[in-house]
């Protein structure tokens, strides 16, 4: 459930906070179903004075605190941490994402592209909610595209997400994000976190380890962020166009995100940026260095990190995202189906990918599912027996339904079936077969790409059923590797 938006009176104007409520997701969305992290975070005594005046006026100097009209907060339990052994500590994350996406050209914003039928944001934002001492996702968007952010909280059921209208710049957004934790909207029921991730919506590849090391630091050293080596030599141009001066590459490293600050030392920066650091600045840590004279701790990040920016950049990272998630398997099957045909197309798939088990029957409860999504398994081969239409495959469905109610990645279920031309017709069989355009359809709304193969067949001639079974299993293997949305609810003959 949204609940209702609470509109902040501003000096520039109103601001928009919206409080995010959803019911309990699967194991990839639900708070506390992830890797168990005590963080031990023990504040050092940082002067509180500037959250306590508020935001300041143009060039430093506080400025009051309008109240807000009455709403309803969204978010974590208040006061709730994680960690280590030690003191409980609360960490929450500002996502700015109210950018328009210039350099990537077209109409839509990049972070709210899609990538396999899923928004960019999307992926991010799970990927941060997936990490259980993560308590609050406070998220900066502008106010026409908040309708459609809230369609994407709701329809992919992200948890502990809080909406803010965003500002003009980056850093307005990230400010008006850190007010939102700050207590400056008197009715707004998020906690002050101890530590805050700075992060941006276009960097769904973030991973728990370098949120936990930048976080870490951040306790240790006021602030943190993650770095990179430089791939291309950075060069100063004179006036007239010429070659100035180059730095040397291995001197110098790419400030990347996340980023992580201890709250007070972020916010105090913020609070005292003058109207040039809030309209053309970027970097976060170096409004630490400059206004708190925190110097940070810099993090070596992973490759993955990168930040789409451009449109080439949503095709590689739709391609990693099915490289990832496409090489391994769960074949589902009835138990007497294990010969002939069957075993050797088992066989072929062992060869193309990783099979990760087999699952004779299908539990009521799911429970065999769950295990597989532990593993992060997101692809499918159902196989039907002989003589049924479309019932090993309606199970799985009903499974994944009830395991799986939100996921990460788009799971593939390939429905096999097999047609014994000497028995039934093809076009009998494909009437059978038909009703599987709607179950495509309805579980397509659930991230769930359904496809079908009918792998055809005489009995009496073993070529002819080694020659089918091969070319099943190479449409399975592509389906599963391409993933294509257009294709869901086809049904492909071998």
């Amino acid at each position: 459930m949204i609940d209702r938006p609470r509109l902040q009176a501003q000096a520039g104007g109103r601001e928009e906070l919206l409080g995010v409520s959803v019911g309990h997701g699967s194991r990839l969305g639900r708070p506390g179903r992830g890797r168990a992290l005590r963080l031990s975070l023990s504040l050092p005594p940082h002067d509180r004075r500037a959250m306590e005046r508020g935001p300041t006026r143009e060039g430093g100097e506080p400025g009051p605190v309008e109240p807000a009209e009455p709403g309803v907060g969204g978010g974590g339990e208040p006061g709730s941490g994680s960690g280590l052994p030690g003191a409980p500590v609360a960490v929450a994350a500002v996502l700015p994402a109210g950018g328009c996406g210039e350099r990537l050209g077209g109409p839509t914003p990049k972070q709210f592209c899609p990538v396999l039928g899923r928004p960019l944001i999307s992926y991010t934002v799970q990927a941060l909610q997936r990490v259980s001492w993560i308590k609050d996702i406070v998220v900066a968007v502008t106010g026409e595209n908040m309708d459609r952010m809230k369609a994407i909280v709701q329809r992919y059921q992200h948890q502990r997400v809080t909406l803010v209208e965003a500002g003009t710049t980056r850093h307005q957004s990230i400010f008006n994000g850190l007010k939102a934790l700050a207590g400056d909207h008197p009715h707004c029921k998020l906690p002050t976190p101890t530590v805050v991730i700075i992060h941006d919506a276009v960097r769904p590849f973030v991973e728990e380890d370098v949120l936990l090391r930048v976080v870490t630091a951040a306790k240790d050293h006021g602030a943190s962020g993650a770095i990179r080596p430089l791939v291309s030599t950075v060069i100063t141009p004179s006036a007239d166009g010429c070659l100035d001066q180059s730095l040397e590459r291995a001197k110098h490293r790419a400030s990347e995100m996340p980023q992580a600050f201890l709250f007070d030392v972020i916010y105090r920066a913020y609070c005292q940026c003058g109207a040039h650091d809030m309209e053309f600045g970027t970097e976060c840590l170096h409004l630490a260095l400059k206004y708190c004279h925190t110097k940070a701790k810099l993090v070596e990040g992973t490759p993955d990190l990168w930040k789409v920016t451009y449109r080439r950049d949503l095709y590689a990272v739709e391609s990693i995202i099915k490289d990832k998630i496409s090489q391994q398997i769960c074949v589902v099957m009835d138990s007497k189906e294990d010969a002939g045909c069957i075993g050797f197309l088992q066989e072929l798939l062992k060869k193309e990918l990783e099979v990760k088990g087999t699952s004779v029957t299908l539990c009521p409860n799911g429970q065999d599912l769950q295990k597989i999504f532990l593993e992060d398994c997101y692809n499918f081969v159902c196989i039907n027996m002989m003589d049924s239409g479309f019932q090993q495959t309606t199970k799985l469905l009903d499974g994944l339904e009830s395991t799986t109610p939100s996921l990460l990645y788009p799971a593939a279920v390939v429905s096999v079936h097999f047609l014994d031309s000497q028995k039934i017709s093809l076009s009998e069989r494909m009437k059978e077969l038909m009703e599987m355009k709607d179950f495509a359809k309805e579980v397509k709304k659930r991230n769930v790409f359904l496809y079908g193969v009918l792998i055809c067949f005489t009995q009496d001639n073993l070529q002819h059923l080694q020659d089918s079974v091969r070319q099943g299993a190479s449409l399975i293997t592509s389906l599963i590797k391409d993933r294509n949305a257009g294709l869901t609810g086809q049904l492909l003959i071998a």
